[in-house]
């Protein structure tokens, strides 16, 4: 028995729960098996009438609600664009407290829709353009900046430049340029990388003069920085006013297109099948008294 998961950070942001609801239901529909919506953390913290009723669930308590009921393979689907320190720190360590009570289980994490070590996958950027070439002036001269949130982690941030790159050139024949950006960085110089953060990049001359400026959002879901009156918004309002000329159009949200749920069911079917994952960790069996691993971790 099988419990499939399609699992984001966690927001306490009612949106949200309702993106990720609407996501897992469309995925549902077309792997036709049943793939619940959970989070890692802050979600269960919602009312259960901010959500339709039906309270939020977050990942931990839901897969072992699962496996007492009988699951023997837990899969988890990653609503997440990296390989976030949420992905490689804290989800391992809560499936293995999960294994830990009921060691028949295996459970197995998909890769995050951006596979690093994979194959030139060019669907998630084709998606940003999409949704570029929605905001995009009547003349077609705007810059765009590609923002995410920033990360601690270089790995995470390598994904966002990877898909500035492949949007540069999807839209090559379109704007002036493609740039990419954080919305903010940790203190230090050990981070760095996350550099230009967005208000800086909008002060350049390159964008600040330009005129209109096209804001792709690499953010999945509504929440307190890509909602509105959000994080994003303010920072944009504020260079608006800082450069009279300058107009930001934002795009939507990427989990508001529809191809979301073809990249979902490749990663799911991957993991499935063997082929592609991030996390393996096998069923433990107990032997004279003791759990042993039946596969290495």
């Amino acid at each position: 028995m099988r419990a499939i998961f399609l699992v984001d950070n966690g927001s306490l942001r009612p949106q949200a729960t309702h993106s990720l609801r609407r996501v897992a239901a469309a995925l549902s529909e077309q792997v036709g098996d049943t793939v619940q919506a959970a989070s890692l953390l802050h979600s269960n913290k919602i009312p259960a009438e901010a959500v339709d009723g039906v309270p939020a669930i977050t990942l931990g308590p839901a897969a072992e609600r699962s496996a007492e009921a009988g699951a023997t393979e837990i899969i988890v689907l990653p609503y997440f664009f990296g390989p976030s320190q949420a992905l490689t720190g804290y989800l391992p360590e809560r499936m293995a407290a999960l294994q830990a009570r009921f060691p028949q289980v295996k459970v197995r994490v998909a890769q995050p829709l951006v596979d690093e070590r994979g194959g030139n996958d060019l669907r998630l950027a084709a998606l940003l353009a999409d949704h570029v070439r929605a905001q995009l002036p009547d003349q077609q001269a705007a810059r765009v900046a590609l923002v995410d949130h920033g990360s601690p982690l270089p790995e995470v941030t390598a994904v966002r430049n990877r898909l500035a790159g492949q949007l540069s050139a999807l839209l090559a024949d379109d704007v002036h340029c493609v740039a990419a950006a954080s919305m903010e960085r940790r203190e230090g110089d050990a981070y760095r990388f996350n550099e230009p953060l967005l208000e800086h990049l909008l002060d350049t001359p390159e964008f600040s003069a330009c005129g209109d400026v096209v804001l792709a959002m690499l953010f999945l879901s509504p929440g307190r920085h890509a909602g509105e009156g959000g994080d994003i918004a303010e920072i944009c309002a504020a260079a608006e006013q800082r450069h009279r000329g300058l107009t930001v159009a934002t795009t939507a949200l990427v989990g508001e297109h529809v191809g979301i749920v073809e990249i979902l069911h490749s990663r799911l079917r991957q993991a499935i099948d063997g082929e592609r994952f991030l996390l393996d960790m096998p069923a433990q069996t107990v032997k004279d008294g003791e759990q042993k691993s039946s596969g290495e971790m």
